[in-house]
C-alpha cells in the first residue's frame, strides 16, 4: 500500500504494483501452510510413563535441537545491508532484539538461574512463554505447586518476539474456518477467544482494546473481505465494513494490542510472588509425566504441560510430524508521526501486519511467503529476502521514513489442520502449542484447557473447540 502523506497522516493508501498480480501465488503459498495432509497418527495418543531422551538423533535435518533452536547446519541468514529506505543496522547487543524492550518493564529480578538440582512440585511447566506462564499462574490459583523450566530465558521465543495482537477466532478467517471446521466449532473458537481477550485486558491495564483492521491489496482480497464481513455479520460477530486512511476492509472492534514481552514479564513477576520456582537455561532433555531432566537438574512431579509453539516437536518427537516450525520477522523503527495508526493491521490475506505503538514506533512483520521455504526449521534470525520485503512495505507501502532501530525473528508452530494442539501425548504429559502464528490469545485460553484436563480430568471448553 502506498501512502500519501498530508500533515502527519496517511490520507489515502493504494495497492503498490509489485503486489498486485501474484494473489493465486499467495493463496497457493497460504494453502501450503494449512492444507497440507496431516501426517498419518493425527489422534491423541496416550504412551507409557517412559521418559524419551529428546537430545536423540530422531530429529531430522530441518527439526529444530533439543533447545529449540534449528539445526547447525542451517545458512545463517543476514540483515539488509546499507540501501537507500533500509537505514539503521539493527539494535541491540546480538542485532535480534524486538521493538517491544523499549517498553517492557525492567527484567530485574527475573535474571532466573538454571536449574541445578532435584525439585519436588504438583506440575512441571516447560516453557516460560505467555502459555506456559498462563498455565503456572493459574495452577498457582488452584493451589499447586510448580516449577516451570525454559531452554532460555523468559518470552524469550515468539512470545516476547510477536507482533502483539490479541485477535479473536483461528489463524483461519472466520469465512474459512466456517468452511472447514463447520459454523458451530468456527463460532465456538471465536466467541471462546473473543471472551480470553475480555479476560487479557481485564488483568492487564497495559492491553488496548483499539480493535483490528484487515485491509485488501487488490480488489481479489476486498472480495474475499467481502465474504468474511456476510459470514461474520450472519453469525452475528462484532465486524463493520472499514474505508479509511488504512485501505479499505473490515473493522474488527473488539481485538487488540499489546506488548507482549511487558504481558509475559508481569506474569513471570506473579508467578514468582505466588510461590513458583522458574528457571532459565535449563533445557528439557528427558520427559515423562513423573519427571523432568535438564541439563543440570531434575523435576520429580505429577504431571507435565510442554508449552513451547513451534518448538514442540523438539521435545516431544511425536508432534514432529504435525507442528511445523517457521520462522517470523519483524522490524521496528524510531517514533515518527508520518503516519497516524490507531489499530493493528493485517494485509495481503494476513501476511503483512503492522501497529504503530504509543510512543509512536511503528512494529511491521510478515513476507514470510518472500522467504517461502527458507522460512521452515531456519534459524531465528533475520534475513535479507524477508528484512528487504519489510523495508520496501514500511518505506513504499506505508510511506515511514524514520529510521529502523530494530530487526528481529522468532519460530512459531504451524499445523496442517490450522488448529493449535491441545492434548495428552503421553501419560501425565500435555502438549499445547502450533498456533499458527496467533498465540496470545489462544495459547493462554488452552494452557488454562490443559491444566483443567491434566487435573481436573475434564474440560467443557476442549470438548466445544475439538473433536474429542
Amino acid at each position: 500500500m502506498a501512502g500519501i502523506v498530508d500533515q502527519g497522516r496517511v490520507t489515502r493508501m493504494t495497492s503498490p504494483a509489485p503486489h498486485t498480480s501474484r494473489p493465486r501465488r499467495l493463496a497457493d503459498w497460504w494453502r501450503r501452510i494449512v492444507d497440507r495432509d496431516p501426517s498419518p497418527g493425527g489422534d491423541r495418543v496416550e504412551r507409557d510413563d517412559e521418559p524419551i531422551d529428546v537430545t536423540s538423533p530422531r530429529r531430522g535435518p530441518t527439526s529444530p535441537m533439543a533447545d529449540g533452536t534449528p539445526p547447525p547446519n542451517t545458512d545463517p541468514p543476514v540483515v539488509p545491508a546499507e540501501r537507500p529506505g533500509a537505514t539503521n543496522p539493527p539494535a541491540g547487543r546480538d542485532g535480534n532484539t524486538p521493538i517491544w524492550e523499549v517498553a517492557a518493564p525492567t527484567a530485574d529480578g527475573l535474571d532466573l538461574p538454571p536449574l541445578a538440582e532435584t525439585a519436588h512440585a504438583d506440575l512441571c511447566v516447560i516453557g516460560l512463554g505467555g502459555s506456559g506462564l498462563a498455565a503456572i499462574t493459574a495452577a498457582l490459583d488452584r493451589g499447586l505447586s510448580v516449577v516451570g523450566v525454559d531452554a532460555g530465558a523468559i518470552a524469550g521465543r515468539a512470545a516476547g518476539r510477536n507482533g502483539g495482537f490479541l485477535l479473536a477466532g483461528t489463524a483461519l478467517f472466520h469465512h474459512d474456518a466456517v468452511r472447514r471446521f463447520g459454523r458451530d466449532r468456527a463460532l465456538a473458537w471465536y466467541r471462546a477467544t473473543m471472551a480470553e481477550i475480555d479476560r487479557l485486558a481485564a488483568e492487564d491495564d497495559q492491553v488496548r482494546r483499539v480493535g483490528s483492521l484487515r485491509v485488501a491489496v487488490d480488489d481479489t482480497e476486498f472480495a474475499d473481505i467481502e465474504r468474511q464481513l456476510a459470514v461474520m455479520g450472519d453469525d452475528g460477530l462484532p465486524v463493520e465494513p472499514w474505508e479509511g486512511p488504512e485501505g479499505r476492509g473490515l473493522l474488527v472492534p473488539t481485538d487488540a494490542a499489546m506488548n507482549p514481552l511487558t504481558r509475559c514479564r508481569r506474569l513471570a513477576t506473579r508467578a514468582l510472588e505466588g510461590g513458583a520456582r522458574l528457571y532459565a537455561d535449563s533445557p528439557a532433555r528427558t520427559v515423562s509425566g513423573r519427571r523432568v531432566t535438564t541439563t543440570d537438574g531434575t523435576v520429580h512431579c505429577d504431571q507435565v504441560v510442554v508449552a513451547v509453539d513451534g518448538a514442540l516437536g523438539s521435545i516431544l518427537p511425536e508432534l514432529a510430524g504435525r507442528v511445523r516450525p517457521l520462522r517470523l520477522q519483524m522490524l521496528g523503527t524510531a517514533p515518527t508521526d508520518e503516519v497516524a495508526l490507531s489499530r493493528p493491521v493485517y494485509a495481503r490475506y494476513g501476511l503483512d501486519y503492522w501497529s504503530q505503538q504509543p510512543d509512536g514506533r511503528i512494529a511491521l512483520g510478515g513476507g514470510r511467503d518472500h522467504g517461502a521455504d527458507e522460512e521452515e526449521g531456519a534459524r531465528p534470525e533475520p534475513s535479507t529476502t524477508v528484512q528487504g520485503h519489510l523495508d520496501d512495505l514500511l518505506r513504499t507501502g506505508l510511506g515511514v521514513t524514520a529510521p529502523v532501530t530494530h530487526r528481529w525473528a522468532a519460530t512459531v508452530g504451524f499445523t496442517a489442520t490450522g488448529l493449535p494442539v491441545c492434548e495428552q501425548v503421553r501419560q501425565g504429559v500435555w502438549a499445547v502449542g502450533g498456533y499458527n502464528g496467533t498465540g496470545n490469545v489462544i495459547g493462554a485460553m488452552l494452557a488454562r484447557v490443559a491444566l483443567d484436563l491434566a487435573h481436573g480430568g475434564s474440560s467443557d471448553l476442549a470438548d466445544e473447540l475439538f473433536e474429542t
